[in-house]
């Protein structure tokens, strides 16, 4: 799971290696000002409606976007949540992960999907990733398994899914339960099926710079089974089974599991139902602005890498939420971009099994050198539909300005 704040190197001036008056450009990291601009006729009738209701968390709104969540993905079931990160824990208290259960993780992902782990109650074990994909390598995924091992979490990251039919074997072969983090996913396919409804089920994030981008914290749980729905359905409302979605008195149902709090809120699911009516013309345009990133970039000297989608038997739909390149002197291009008025994000600056939070899991610099190369390399350049092309050209010039100049 990934996240980036609106507010990361977003146009910031001034930097070691670049000043802001050497130019007047500015391209941010993200914005959504036009979308909402466009969408703001439709979001305000849907405000009203709830404003007018008087519910305004866990209500008409949040059901409606439920329903047609779960009809564009193609989902039996959709519930939402207060955030991905609530998505995944629940999703994984759901899924029986007991005290001490193992799940095997990505070291190169956002903390979340470790954390989440914790906060579930299990212990994260983490595996190297594939250096083209940067999704979870299912023969490090295998090699982790112990005999405590329950769950495996494939990360689907930047464009594309983890390799869903050798991870599915992996979890066949160990009698594994998988739990995929979709946080970034939304709209990915693989062989026709929804990123999320390989395995037991999965989490998305609404996070304002996700493709299907909430004005705050928001998710979903999708899942095809109906135990599993209601389960998670309960716990997100203090562990209550019953009705309870836009029912005043359900908050007095009798509570049978211990859950929390994490409702979605009315005003976010207004602006997401809002925002799914033109969620397919919104990742065709990211597909062209990540097209034009690679016409321009190609063959960049010092761009290592740029996004790669790998082609695989069954049809699958990558779509880009980040455009991620590799690139020597990453950190020094970033601060040259930011003192041109461009935003960049950094994911990830370093692997999970080395930060801090898990270091009593006994990991060690070198244990998953793809993982760690990854971190050293990896920079995300703007990418939303609010960009234009004449962005895209900024960008890529200023990239190739910095490349051509000799190492200090």
């Amino acid at each position: 799971m990934s996240s980036a704040s609106p507010g990361s190197r977003n146009g910031r001036r001034g930097s070691a290696t670049g000043t802001a008056d050497e130019t007047s450009v500015q391209v941010p990291f993200f914005t959504q000002a036009r979308t909402f601009e466009a969408l703001w006729p439709d979001i305000r009738t849907r405000l009203a409606e709830v404003f007018d209701h008087g519910k305004f968390s866990h209500g008409r709104q949040v059901g409606r976007f439920e329903e047609a969540l779960a009809g564009w993905t193609g989902a039996r079931y959709a519930v939402g949540v207060n955030s991905g990160t609530d998505a995944l824990v629940l999703l994984l208290r759901a899924c029986g992960l007991q005290p001490g259960d193992e799940v095997i993780v990505p070291a190169f992902t956002f903390v979340a999907s470790a954390s989440s782990v914790v906060l579930a109650g299990g212990r994260p074990v983490f595996a190297d990733i594939d250096p083209v994909t940067y999704t979870i390598d299912p023969k490090s995924a295998a090699d982790s398994v112990t005999p405590r091992t329950r769950m495996i979490m494939p990360v689907h990251l930047f464009c594309q899914m983890a390799d869903m039919d050798a991870l599915l074997d992996v979890a066949r072969r160990h009698r594994l339960t998988v739990v995929e983090d979709s946080a970034e996913a939304i709209g990915m396919r693989w062989d026709g099926v929804h990123a999320g409804l390989l395995g037991a089920g999965g989490a998305l994030s609404f996070f304002p710079t996700k493709t299907l981008g909430a004005i705050g914290d928001a998710g979903a749980i999708l899942t095809d089974d109906p135990r599993l729905a209601e389960t998670a359905a309960a716990l997100r409302h203090h562990g209550r089974y019953g009705r309870t979605l836009a029912h005043f008195p359900g908050i007095s149902n009798e509570t049978t599991v211990t859950g929390v709090n994490s409702k979605m809120d009315d005003i976010q699911a207004a602006v997401l139902i809002a925002k799914l009516t033109r969620l397919h013309e919104d990742i065709a345009r990211r597909a062209r602005l990540a097209a034009a990133y690679t016409e321009r970039l190609a063959g960049t000297p010092g761009v290592l890498r740029l996004p790669t989608v790998v082609p695989r038997t069954p049809r699958t739909d990558p779509v880009f939420y980040v455009y991620l390149i590799e690139a020597e002197r990453r950190d020094e291009l970033a601060g040259y971009l930011a003192g041109h008025g461009v935003g960049t994000e950094t994911y990830y600056p370093a692997p999970l099994h080395l930060q801090e939070c898990f270091a009593r899991l006994g990991y060690r610099r070198g244990d998953f050198p793809h993982a760690e190369a990854a971190c050293e390399r990896t920079l995300a350049l703007p990418l939303y539909p609010d960009m234009s092309v004449d962005d895209v050209d900024t960008v890529c010039g200023l990239v190739r300005r910095f490349m051509a100049r000799r190492p200090a």
